[in-house]
């Protein structure tokens, strides 16, 4: 169902929900323990009490009408949006928050707690932007699809990357890697700025949204959270997320 503009809420949730992605087409489609991954996701997020509201941003008619088969608050989005972070920004203009959270439609392993732990800094005046890291694995280590991030004393990102870092050049080991979690909250006014950023150099390089923020010196505070997640982008994720779901229904 398309939802009524020009509302306003404390805190949004907004799915970005792409049917054409490309490593795996049509993935929040994909039946996963016998529901359609975006469903999944859906689920986890109206299950955190800190989201006022939670709703799908697609640009795709096929996910518009599995959101009003479903019964779930859609409104559609420009095809043209670059990112994920463009589509929420989409969104803003049709409903005012103080804070929007862009949730990522191929996590459907996303608990309240990720949430909770991603929207906590706001208590502090001057956190702008948010995002979440989780202990790497040490088979994720040196797997460029898993994003690592290194942050300073203070909680603030100094860089995301695909690549391993911090680098062991000494081999010292006891180096404590941090995975990126792709979900990510934004008080409205550097939302708003952010389409007028111009795609950075190291956001173009790395494949990174986030690293336009850095680039154009607006802080990003990484919150810990102990729970991976799984990024549903090729076959075997969604295996591996399927057996997780059934395990624990």
């Amino acid at each position: 169902m398309a939802t009524a503009s020009n509302r306003s809420v404390k805190v949004l949730g907004v799915i970005p929900a792409r049917l054409a992605s490309t490593r795996l087409p049509r993935k929040v489609l994909r039946i996963l323990a016998g529901k359609p991954l975006l469903a999944w996701v859906y689920q986890a997020a109206v299950a955190c009490e800190m989201l006022d509201e939670v709703i799908i941003a697609t640009d795709s008619e096929e996910v518009l009408t599995f959101a009003e088969q479903y019964q779930l608050p859609a409104m559609m989005t420009p095809s043209d949006c670059a990112s994920g972070t463009d589509r929420v920004h989409a969104i803003a203009q049709k409903i005012t928050a103080e804070i929007y959270v862009n949730i990522q439609g191929d996590e459907p392993l996303l608990q309240p707690s990720h949430f909770d732990a991603l929207l906590k800094p706001f208590a502090l005046p001057e956190v702008s932007v948010t995002t979440l890291s989780t202990p790497c694995s040490p088979d994720q280590i040196r797997n460029p699809n898993a994003v690592k991030v290194v942050t300073a004393a203070n909680g603030k990102a100094l860089y995301f990357s695909r690549a391993t870092i911090p680098y062991d050049r000494d081999n010292v080991g006891g180096v404590e890697y941090r995975k990126h979690l792709g979900i990510y909250a934004y008080r409205r006014e550097i939302l708003e700025r952010f389409p007028s950023l111009p795609p950075s150099r190291l956001e173009a390089i790395e494949k990174l949204e986030q690293l336009r923020f850095l680039e154009n010196g607006i802080d990003v505070y990484v919150s810990e959270s102990a729970h991976d997640t799984i990024g549903v982008d090729t076959e075997e994720d969604l295996a591996l997320a399927e057996t997780i779901l059934k395990a624990k229904s």
